[in-house]
């Protein structure tokens, strides 16, 4: 008999799974069915999302957070007060303290009120940083409160439970309120805060851990250190490919579609322009994730985070992927409030994506969603970057250590880094290509974070707090600060193909490059490690006059260098190598004809050619 199945008897035993006549359509999701004109829990499900609540209160503990521990039913007085006497938040001056509502968002003004039992207690100077109810129905007015202050709850819900109560409940446990199992949901609850006392005290003996908590807030960020491991180092996957698929079912793929082509003279989401072989960003990612399940027979979602002015074009775009085997799933950005950068600038006026994602994904309750059908990782992706891997072993290594926050970075062409384990400060990881050199690594911008600890990291609103260094310079911002146990992984460069301007359209378009299962490859038959240098004049800055002007887009593959100034004009089936430059006399239009080779030539007139 596995630990599940006895987990799963011990939960049948205090009749967890019994609901309520009633099953609300947004409880559905956690039943089985009907028997005897009961709902039945699915107790698969409220394994998970109580793993998911003792996984937040533990990760706050950690943190030396305040817990307030709710309950106005007499038959859990003996089990409430046997768990917050052995945690340590009952004590005799405050003997109410903990287990009595109210007042919470007076609560920063200590008052005095009475109890049923006549006893004189003072509300806390302080709101809690969690609140954890089981008699959930009772106590809908403090959820109420709660929700205002932005308060996190953990709740015992059962099937007929109202939607607006519902969903101000952070961490819901879906189960029947019985004696037997709020005994073992609250003894569970003790063993988790004490386990991570006992953390505390063996990793900090000396040292109050409430002492420590100030001086956190006061770190710099961009001096913040993170190891950033090579590629290489990491461990190979599975040779069972069962285990592959198993991994790979707790992974989600987010594709943040802000970006638009405007400054190319694009119209529309940069993800929808023709990159290579006559697709698009979009289709090599859906491509690359179709390739996946259909190898390992997995389960991989997309979910595409669209910005206001792009989401319309965007749905059209994903209509020709409506028969697609692979689930998409669309929603907008700013759904969740702002956050902005150091000195109250959004960086290029924007909210910065990844702190909006998190917010996004809290607030339609998408994030939940993932985590009861046990997904566990997100990968996060920029439209900029076009060279993208959605690569299983960087997220094999990320669950074997649990990893809560991953970068892809890769080295910049201006140091010679060996690649060995090496530690680095933020502002020595770049975001913009312009910037190498004055940066060691250049951030690719793709991210890898535990949904878990997304949650935590929404659910506390630790980003509202903290103070915001400038990190502009780099894709992870100010989230990185709350996340534990951060790293970097040094990915080669071939995977680093930001899509910025026409040139590099030309790289991408050339016979440089070719797409296969949505991955770039690369041609073997170039030499040199480095892709060539091309700078387009202003005539080709825009999409349009790019395409009209190469019949068919040069063979590179032999290029070291590309400047082409003036009114230039390409044919078809060209061959560029060495360095070239072709600089078109003012008023004279420069026609470079079908066929010809041109070898580190200067050309300013036909004749040149």
């Amino acid at each position: 008999m596995t630990i599940h199945s006895i987990v799963i008897q011990k939960l049948l035993s205090t009749n967890a799974q019994v609901g309520r006549r009633v099953a609300a359509h947004h409880l559905k999701e956690y039943t089985y069915g009907f028997r005897n004109k009961m709902a039945i829990i699915d107790s698969d499900k409220t394994l998970i999302c109580m793993r998911s609540a003792c996984n937040f209160m533990a990760s706050l503990a950690r943190h030396n957070g305040r817990f307030m521990f709710i309950n106005t039913n007499p038959l859990f007085d003996d089990i409430f007060h046997l768990m917050t006497t052995t945690v340590g938040s009952f004590s005799p001056s405050t003997s109410a303290l903990w287990r009595t509502g109210g007042f919470l968002t007076n609560s920063y003004s200590p008052k005095k009120f009475r109890s049923r039992h006549k006893k004189l207690v003072f509300g806390p100077t302080q709101p809690p940083d969690c609140i954890v109810i089981v008699d959930t129905q009772r106590k809908s007015s403090v959820i109420n409160e709660a929700f205002k202050l932005q308060i996190p709850v953990v709740a015992l819900v059962d099937t007929a439970m109202p939607l607006h109560v519902y969903n101000r409940i952070a961490y819901p446990v879906p189960a029947n309120d019985s004696v037997q199992f709020v005994y073992l949901f609250c003894n569970l609850i003790t063993k988790t805060l004490l386990r991570e006392r006992s953390k505390a005290a063996a990793a900090n003996p000396s040292i109050d851990a409430r002492d420590e908590a100030p001086l956190k807030a006061k770190t710099d960020s961009a001096n913040v250190s993170i190891t950033v491991l090579p590629y290489a180092s990491l461990a190979p996957l599975p040779e069972d490919v069962e285990e592959t698929k198993n991994l790979l079912d707790k992974l989600v793929v987010l594709k943040l579609n802000a970006a638009q082509g405007t400054n190319i003279g694009f119209e529309g989401p940069k993800s929808a322009i023709d990159i290579s072989d006559g697709l698009t960003f979009m289709d090599l990612i859906i491509n690359q994730i179709e390739s996946l399940n259909s190898k390992y027979g997995c389960r991989v979602p997309l979910l595409l985070f669209n910005k206001d002015n792009v989401h319309d074009s965007s749905l059209k775009v994903l209509e020709k992927y409506s028969k697609s085997s692979i689930e998409v799933h669309t929603f907008k950005q700013g759904e969740g409030p702002e956050l902005k950068l150091s000195g109250g600038q959004n960086s290029k006026g924007e909210v910065h994506p990844f702190d909006d994602v998190f917010r996004s994904l809290m607030a339609g309750g998408t994030l939940d969603s993932l985590l009861a059908q046990g997904k566990e990782y997100i990968l996060v992706l920029k439209s900029d970057n076009v060279a993208t891997i959605i690569d299983p072993n960087i997220l094999n290594h990320l669950m074997i250590n649990d990893i809560e926050y991953c970068m892809e970075v890769t080295p910049s062409r201006s140091f010679n880094l060996i690649l060995t384990t090496m530690k680095f400060k933020l502002r020595e990881i770049a975001r913009n290509q312009d910037k190498h050199d004055n940066f060691k690594l250049i951030d690719t911008t793709n991210m890898w974070a535990s949904l878990r600890a997304i949650k935590r990291y929404a659910d506390t609103d630790e980003s509202k707090h903290k103070r915001h260094s400038d990190l502009k310079d780099t894709a992870a911002g100010p989230a990185i600060e709350f996340f534990n146990n951060v790293i970097g992984v040094s990915v080669p460069e071939s995977r680093f193909l930001p899509l910025d301007a026409t040139s590099d359209l030309l790289l991408l378009q050339s016979d440089l490059y070719t797409c296969r299962e949505g991955v770039l490859t690369r041609n073997t038959a170039r030499t040199n490690p480095l892709n060539p240098v091309i700078d387009l004049g202003p005539e080709f800055e825009k999409v349009g006059d790019f395409q009209s002007r190469f019949r068919s887009i040069p063979s590179i593959v032999e290029l070291d260098s590309l400047m082409v100034r003036g009114d230039v004009w390409f044919g078809a089936s060209i061959t560029l190598k060495g360095k070239v430059i072709i600089a078109a006399k003012p008023g004279l239009k420069l026609e470079i004809p079908d066929g010809v080779t041109i070898e580190n030539k200067e050309i300013n007139d036909p004749a040149d050619i």
